[in-house]
């Protein structure tokens, strides 16, 4: 570990260097680290599927997918309990009753 890390540091030592004399901008890029996504194609675990094609399997839907499905679900959990507690149908019937008398 020690010298690999003495390599690396004279390999920046090095492109410091060359990089203090003058010359054109390009060189700079020398200093910049690149990732790139590197790190995006390493799957862990099983593929994800859209919620659509397996609707039986929560666990294997992707994850926007699911906040989507559960949101959606939560909000007519709640917009039906408000509409059946407070009888906002009941009161839909009895002003069609008035308006037919």
């Amino acid at each position: 570990m020690a010298t690999s890390l003495a390599a690396m540091m004279a390999c920046r030592a090095a492109t410091f260097a060359r990089l203090s004399s003058p010359g054109s901008a390009a060189r700079f890029a020398y200093l910049v680290l690149y990732r790139g996504l590197a790190g995006a194609a390493d799957h862990h675990g099983p593929a994800k599927v859209d919620c659509w094609k397996d609707p039986i399997s929560p666990s294997k839907w992707k994850e926007e997918h699911f906040v989507i499905v559960s949101l959606s679900g939560w909000g007519l959990l709640i917009l039906g309990g408000y509409k059946f507690f407070t009888g906002v149908k009941k009161n839909i019937e009895e002003k069609l009753v008035e308006a037919t008398h």
